[in-house]
């Protein structure tokens, strides 16, 4: 499936602010930061929270702990994913048992990923609370799912996608609408 780029509407300032804007929201909210770490949801996901905890470090003088979680077998449309879907590894090597997890993803959009990640996240223990962070929210939820911190709050349409490049994986960093080609 080809997309076409319709707007581009975030830079990489852009997106570096938006995470400086969350990582200041997380730290108001959260009083016991030592109760604190951060999870996110392969692959753009983690690298987002990668770069909010150095954000959060720069904010709190604090090393939050920081894990990756692969929800690939979580998912309820896993066939329709890839007839061999590829497993990526979770990497969550703390306890999370009564901390309050600051989920991270990069789009929130019908909220079925987010679902798959809660899921995925109870199996390694019971947190305190679990908060969302996402770097876009587009709308158009499926599932009683809100995140509790957006960097950037983007209408679209059905037909219309939100592909956030990442720099370590797309090489630029941007947020780009984008719509199916016909």
């Amino acid at each position: 499936m080809r997309f076409r780029e319709k707007a581009k509407v975030m830079d990489a300032g852009q997106i570096d602010k938006a995470l400086v804007r969350i990582a200041h929201e997380i730290a108001e909210n959260n009083k016991d930061i030592g109760g604190l770490a951060i999870v996110g949801i392969r692959t753009r996901g983690a690298l987002l929270a990668q770069r909010l905890a150095e954000k959060m470090r720069t904010i709190v003088k604090k090393d939050l702990p920081v894990g990756a979680l692969d929800i690939t077998l979580y998912r309820d449309d896993l066939t329709a994913v890839a007839e061999q879907p590829v497993v990526h590894k979770t990497e969550i090597d703390f306890d999370i048992h009564d901390k309050v997890i600051i989920l991270v993803d990069d789009v929130l959009y019908t909220g079925r990923t987010v679902r798959c990640a809660l899921d995925a996240l109870i199996d390694f223990g019971r947190p305190k609370y679990i908060q969302l962070a996402v770097l876009v929210d587009r709308g158009h939820r499926e599932l009683p799912i809100r995140a509790d911190y957006a960097g950037k709050n983007i209408p679209t349409s059905q037909k219309e996608t939100v592909q956030v490049k990442i720099k370590e994986t797309d090489g630029t960093d941007e947020v780009v609408i984008a719509e199916k080609e016909e």
